[in-house]
């Protein structure tokens, strides 16, 4: 079996087959597919399988794609602008991921739920304590909003994050929350009250455009008006909500 990734900003991968070779994917992930690739909508794990994906953001059935010809190609697209990303899963070395990043996976690759340790991650942790737990043996394909930044964090390394600019990390990595701090940076920092903390040892890959950020971009210039007085009088309000007034 042989990836190809194709493109720049809209990548899609496509996944080269002999026969008998499959790959399971995200529901609503298959771009296009050749002759002779078979697809088999499969309810993995029973009833309880299927929720504790929908939990996690992944979809309750698992498509599944096999290929049933001496060649086959099947190809997937991720949902939202930027890039995919290949990893591959070794025995006993699980990734956690936030939640809607898996795209397909080839081999004995399992998606599981994975519950942060703290409450506090729980409740401020962005994406919430619920993650998907990427585990098993195979390679897997995840996506992510704009370029990627990967980090391999030696012991006891640590990097403070927006909560949303995290894609993937290593089980090995610890993953919490941390108030940002100061009355200014609280209120004008426009980053929030917290940040995520990654702590090595382990890998890490962030995305630079998480699709929340893009959508809450949009929206206010949705709300402001397209150009001229608009965005104008759009500012100042926000800057008059600020201060008590509603002119």
């Amino acid at each position: 079996m042989q990836f190809q990734v194709i493109g720049d900003v809209m990548q899609a991968v496509l996944v080269h087959m002999s026969v008998s070779e499959e790959v399971r994917a995200e529901a609503g992930a298959m771009m296009y597919m050749t002759h002779g690739i078979q697809m088999d909508t499969q309810l993995r794990g029973g009833m309880m399988g299927g929720l504790k994906r929908m939990l996690t953001g992944d979809s309750f059935f698992i498509p599944t794609f096999r290929c049933m010809v001496p060649q086959g190609v099947v190809a997937f697209a991720a949902p939202t602008p930027g890039h995919v990303r290949r990893i591959d899963l070794q025995p006993h070395m699980p990734w956690l991921c936030q939640r809607d990043t898996f795209l397909f996976a080839a081999g004995s690759v399992e998606i599981n739920l994975a519950f942060t340790k703290k409450m506090g991650v729980g409740l401020f942790g962005g994406e919430g304590f619920i993650l998907q737990k990427l585990e098993g043996s195979g390679v897997t394909f995840i996506h992510g909003g704009g370029n990627f930044i990967d980090f391999d964090l030696g012991p006891n390394e640590m990097i403070k994050v927006d909560t949303g600019c995290i894609v993937a990390f290593e089980q090995s990595v610890n993953y919490d929350i941390e108030f940002v701090g100061g009355f200014k940076n609280t209120i004008f920092g426009g980053e929030g009250l917290f940040l995520a903390t990654l702590r090595g040892p382990g890998k890490a890959v962030l995305q630079t455009l998480p699709f929340s950020r893009l959508a809450g971009r949009i929206n206010g210039l949705t709300n402001e008006g397209s150009g001229g007085l608009g965005g104008v009088t759009g500012t100042l309000g926000d800057i008059g909500r600020i201060f008590g007034r509603n002119d």
